[in-house]
C-alpha cells in the first residue's frame, strides 16, 4: 500500500512543481512579454485609465495625436487631427487592435509607465493628481509632410516621399499613399473598428478589395527597383577610385552585356552627349553607368554602396526599415544591369533620400531619425536625441561630393516637371525603374531624389511614383516624380 502512495505522492509533488516552474516562467521570466503585447486588453483598460501623452512636431508644436476624455469604461479617446496625413508616422491606438507605430514603440512614455517617470507616478499617486503620460516630440515638418501628401494625394498616386535634413538625419516628411485613418481603429466602437480593419487588410485576390495595403508604410517597408538615381551611387564609387568628372566614359547608345547576346540601351537609344562622367550623370547615360559597374567590380560597388547606408541590417528611425540590397552581383552581366539601378537592386525611400542626403552633407551619412525628444508630462526632457552618424566612415570625400553635386545640378537643369524655381538650385537625380514579369509592357516606377538649396543643403528628398502615376507606359521620373519633389522642398524651406 505504501509503495502505491507513494508513487501517487511523487507524481503529485512532480505537479504542483511543474505549475508553479510554469507560473515562474509566466509571471517572472515572460512577464515583460505578456505585459507589452499590444493584445494585452488588460494592460490596455489600465492605460486607457489615464491620459495618454501627445504626439507633437518639433516645429511649433503641432499636435499629431492626444487624448480627449469621455464618458465611457475607456476613460479617454484617441485622435488624430490630421489621421490618414500622419499615419505612416503615428502608427495607431486601438482598444481592439494595440497599437502601431510611434504609438507602440513609445507607448511606456505615452502612458507614463516608463521607468524615468517613477516619481511622477509616486507623486500622482501621494497628491491623488490623475496620472498622466509623458509625450513624443518628432522631428517632422508640418509644412513638407503637407505638401508631400496632398501631392501625392491629388492625383490618386501610390508611392512614398521622405524628406531628411542631411546634417542631422532629422526626417521631415514621411509620407505613404495610399494612407488609413487611425481616428477608426480609436474609436470605442468594435464594431466601427473591425469595419476598419477588415477594409485595410482583406486578402486582395478576394473580389472588390483594392484597398492598397494603406497600412503599410511604403517609405521604409517596401524596396523597390531604385533607376537611375543608383547611379549616383556608381557615380561616388567612380570618383573615388580615381575618376574625375571629365574622365572619358562609354558613349555608345547601346552595349551588349558580356558573354551574352543580350544589349542594354540609352534612353530613346541615343549617343551619350559629351562622353565625360558628367555628361553621363546629367543626361542618365545607362550604357556608360553599366560599363562604369561592370569596371569597379562587386566589392568596390558594394563598399560605396554601404557607407551610403545600403545592406544596412538593423536601421531603425526608431521604426524598423526594410533592408535596401544590392543582390549577388555574381557576374559581369548582373553588374551590368545592377549599375542602372535595375537587376536585383533594391532601395527603400527612404534609403534613396539617403542617398542625397550624404552627397548634401559632404560625403558623411548620418543615421535618419524620427524623434527629437522624449517629454515628461510637465514638458522636462527625458532624453533628446543627437545627430548620429550611420556608419562613422565617409561614402565619399568631402571633394568628390562637391563634384557629384555639380554634376546633380547639371542634371536638374535637364530634369522636366513643373514646380521649378529661378531662384532656388536644386541637385537631382530623377529614374524611371522597370518592374514585374513583363518590365517593357509595364507602366515603370518613376523616381526623383535631390536636395537643396544646392550651395547650403537644408532639406534632402526621395520620391517614388509607382507604376507610372497617371502616365502609364510614358512615365519618367521628371515628367511624374520631380513636381512632387519640388513642392515637399519649397515647403521644407519655408516657401521662400
Amino acid at each position: 500500500m505504501n509503495t502505491p502512495l507513494r508513487r501517487v505522492g511523487i507524481a503529485m509533488l512532480a505537479m504542483v512543481v511543474l505549475l508553479l516552474a510554469n507560473a515562474t516562467y509566466i509571471q517572472v521570466v515572460n512577464a515583460d512579454d505578456y505585459r507589452l503585447d499590444s493584445r494585452n486588453q488588460r494592460v490596455l483598460l489600465d492605460e486607457y485609465a489615464r491620459e495618454r501623452g501627445q504626439l507633437v512636431s518639433q516645429f511649433g508644436g503641432t499636435i499629431l495625436a492626444h487624448s480627449t476624455p469621455t464618458d465611457d469604461r475607456l476613460r479617454f479617446l484617441r485622435k488624430y487631427p490630421s489621421g490618414k496625413m500622419y499615419a505612416p508616422i503615428t502608427g495607431y491606438y486601438s482598444w481592439r487592435y494595440g497599437s502601431g507605430g510611434v504609438e507602440r514603440l513609445n507607448n511606456e512614455v505615452l502612458t507614463g509607465s516608463d521607468a524615468r517617470l517613477f516619481v511622477r507616478r509616486l507623486s500622482d499617486m501621494v497628491t491623488g493628481r490623475d496620472p498622466r503620460g509623458g509625450h513624443v516630440q518628432l522631428t517632422v515638418n508640418p509644412a513638407a509632410q503637407k505638401a508631400a501628401y496632398d501631392a501625392m494625394t491629388d492625383k490618386g498616386f501610390r508611392g512614398a516621399v521622405v524628406a531628411l535634413k542631411p546634417n542631422t538625419g532629422e526626417i521631415l516628411a514621411m509620407v505613404s499613399t495610399p494612407s488609413f485613418d487611425p481616428n477608426r481603429l480609436a474609436s470605442h466602437d468594435g464594431k466601427k473598428q473591425e469595419k476598419a480593419w477588415a477594409e485595410w487588410n482583406c486578402d486582395q485576390r478576394e473580389e472588390n478589395c483594392d484597398h492598397g495595403n494603406p497600412m503599410r508604410n511604403r517609405a521604409i517597408k517596401e524596396t523597390y527597383p531604385p533607376g537611375s538615381t543608383f547611379k549616383l551611387v556608381v557615380a561616388a564609387a567612380a570618383l573615388e577610385n580615381g575618376m574625375k568628372a571629365d574622365s572619358q566614359v562609354l558613349r555608345d547608345s547601346r552595349v551588349t552585356l558580356p558573354g551574352t547576346d543580350t544589349t542594354l540601351a540609352n534612353f530613346a537609344f541615343a549617343t551619350c552627349p559629351g562622353g565625360t562622367l558628367a555628361d553621363a550623370i546629367a543626361h542618365s547615360c545607362n550604357t556608360a553607368f553599366a560599363k562604369l559597374a561592370g569596371d569597379l567590380g562587386a566589392s568596390k560597388l558594394r563598399s560605396t554602396a554601404a557607407n551610403f547606408g545600403i545592406s544596412e541590417d538593423d536601421l531603425e528611425i526608431p521604426l524598423g526599415v526594410e533592408r535596401s540590397n544590392l543582390g549577388e552581383l555574381g557576374s559581369k552581366p548582373e553588374l551590368y544591369q545592377s549599375g542602372i539601378g535595375q537587376r536585383d537592386v533594391r532601395l527603400t525611400p527612404l534609403q534613396d533620400a539617403m542617398l542625397s542626403a550624404t552627397i548634401a552633407n559632404r560625403g558623411m551619412a548620418m543615421k535618419p531619425q524620427l524623434v527629437k525628444e522624449l517629454l515628461a508630462p510637465d514638458l522636462s526632457t527625458l532624453e533628446e536625441y543627437d545627430p548620429e552618424e550611420l556608419t562613422g566612415d565617409r561614402a565619399m570625400t568631402e571633394q568628390n561630393a562637391d563634384v557629384l553635386r555639380d554634376m546633380m545640378i547639371a542634371s536638374e537643369n535637364n530634369t522636366s516637371g513643373g514646380g521649378k524655381r529661378p531662384d532656388l538650385t536644386i541637385a537631382s537625380k530623377t529614374g524611371t525603374a522597370e518592374h514585374g514579369t513583363n518590365p517593357k509592357q509595364t507602366p515603370p516606377h518613376a523616381w526623383y531624389t535631390a536636395f537643396a538649396p544646392a550651395d547650403n543643403p537644408q532639406v534632402a528628398i526621395a520620391v517614388i511614383v509607382e507604376s507610372g502615376g497617371d502616365r502609364g507606359l510614358a512615365a519618367t521620373g521628371g515628367t511624374v516624380a520631380a513636381e512632387i519633389g519640388r513642392r515637399t522642398i519649397d515647403a521644407a524651406l519655408g516657401g521662400n
